[in-house]
């Protein structure tokens, strides 16, 4: 199996790495497995007043604090799995990241909010499981 395991570096993320590492038939250096974070767009007048060099680097440094320990938690368990990330709106690219790659599934951690929180504040989840043809597998 292809499996997109989309990562934020939060609590959540930990439970759905331990969660996978007491699931064999999920967790199982067999499988392909892209580890993936999305980076939120700084606003374009940060961004103009910063300079574009300097954005790049902080770009690349929140996704590296997000992926390394991920990257890390999997070669302990024998899984060397790829890493990617982009810079954007999560729940958006995650599914489409997922749809493009051909994945078997995305796998996620879920915080776990009601409806009525979803519903005020949105949700990457809910993003995700509207826009994404793969199937997901949340983790709470």
């Amino acid at each position: 199996m292809k499996i997109l395991l989309a990562v934020d570096g939060s609590l959540y993320t930990k439970k759905m790495l331990a969660y996978l590492s007491t699931h064999d038939e999920l967790f199982s250096p067999g499988n392909e497995y892209i580890v993936f974070t999305v980076q939120p767009m700084i606003p374009a007048r940060a961004r103009a007043a910063v300079g574009k060099q300097i954005i790049d680097k902080y770009y690349v440094e929140e996704a590296e604090k997000v992926l390394a320990p991920v990257t890390r938690f999997l070669l302990r368990h024998g899984i060397d799995a790829q890493s990617n990330w982009k810079i954007g709106h999560a729940g958006e690219s995650i599914a489409q990241f997922a749809d493009s790659g051909k994945f078997d599934m995305v796998i996620m951690g879920s915080h776990g909010h009601g409806t009525l929180v979803n519903l005020v504040m949105g949700s990457v989840v809910t993003e995700v499981l509207a826009h994404c043809k793969v199937p997901v597998l949340l983790v709470r």
